[in-house]
């Protein structure tokens, strides 16, 4: 178990080797885009620069963005998870993040006069304009919310749906923003989190197989069982958690060649007490294989791509919510080189 933290007339604001760009009329995100957004391991919500990270963690199954032996789980269909949301911010942390925005802003050499004004103008709507002093003296009464951009996703078309500029919520009171955290949002962010095992399936005969012999197909029980991470979010006095599970449920193989059969013929080998497919035995020569493949002609110098692909119901829990409650399947697969041999009888 390890943990993980991860507008229209403002501007969004991003660091780069220190400096502070700015760009009107684009849309304002909490955070920096591409450097940290819920991604800081070492800290929770903390401060990076004039920059503060979302205060989202991950706990259980989460993927790191490496490549290796496990991988994201892709959704069916066209759903994704959100790129962007709202968070809610104390009145002492805004006003320290927007002070520093403006002070790096204005202290920094070279930079152009367009950005000293833009955040000037910003910094005056919560200071002197429309609100006074960052509402410090109301910090007992509500919060600030402000849209956080998934870091992984921030060039995205999405990531520009939060695109109101900071706004206060009083205690008690409901955000009038459509992707204002829930635990449903918490769930389908834990989604895009998931790491899932490599989809390399057990062969047999292992290796090498021969033209026109049943190759027995199965994944490996103690690898491909539930994986869950579960978010959570406790701020400003909203404490909300969710737990996303998956769960395999079928394995696809796809031979790489249409000169194959496969077992069964759909090339879909459902779950059976709890096992992809059933590993090959002695005195199973002759039975058909509930789950693998057939090779009608060889590969010759080279070898077949085998592609074999997991899907995985997803479902979670939360705050609100203790029956577990269904979100896009995912699936998530691998290729795997077998060589095909011609033999005219084979014997085993």
């Amino acid at each position: 178990m390890h943990s993980i933290t991860r507008r229209r007339h403002w501007l969004v604001v991003g660091l780069a080797a220190g400096a502070l760009a700015l760009t009107p009329g684009v849309a304002f995100a909490w955070g920096t885009p591409g450097k940290s957004n819920g991604q800081k391991a070492e800290t929770s919500g903390g401060q990076d620069g004039t920059s503060i990270v979302s205060k989202v963690t991950y706990s259980g199954s989460v993927s790191s963005g490496r490549s290796g032996s496990a991988g994201k789980v892709q959704p069916v269909g066209d759903w994704t998870p959100p790129a962007c949301w709202y968070e809610p911010r104390s009145a002492d942390e805004f006003s320290k993040y927007v002070e520093n925005m403006y002070n790096e802003t204005i202290n920094t050499p070279g930079q152009h006069s367009y950005a000293k004004t833009s955040v000037g103008m910003f910094r005056n709507e919560y200071k002197d304009g429309k609100y006074k002093n960052y509402n410090l003296d109301q910090k007992d009464k509500g919060n600030w919310w402000v849209a956080v951009v998934d870091e992984d996703r921030w060039m995205e078309p999405a990531a520009q749906a939060c695109n109101e500029p900071p706004f206060w919520v009083e205690n008690g009171a409901a955000p009038p923003v459509k992707n204002a955290i829930t635990p449903e949002i918490l769930a389908e962010l834990a989604y895009n989190r998931i790491q899932l095992p490599t989809t390399k399936v057990t062969l047999a005969p292992a290796g090498t197989t021969k033209v026109n012999l049943p190759t027995w197909a199965w994944l490996d029980k103690a690898t491909f069982k539930e994986v869950s991470v579960t978010a959570a979010i406790n701020v400003g006095g909203l404490n909300i958690q969710a737990t996303t599970t998956a769960k395999p449920i079928s394995l696809k193989l796809e031979p790489g060649t249409p000169d194959a059969e496969t077992y069964p013929a759909s090339g879909e080998c459902t779950i059976n007490n709890g096992s992809v497919g059933e590993p090959y035995a002695k005195g199973k020569a002759n039975l058909t294989p509930p789950c693998g493949i057939k090779y009608l002609r060889s590969s010759g110098t080279g070898t077949y791509n085998l592609r074999a692909t997991v899907t995985w119901q997803i479902t979670w829990t939360g705050t609100g919510n203790p029956r577990p409650t269904e979100l896009p399947k995912g699936t998530f697969g691998n290729n795997q080189a077998v060589k095909v041999q011609e033999v005219q009888s084979v014997n085993r």
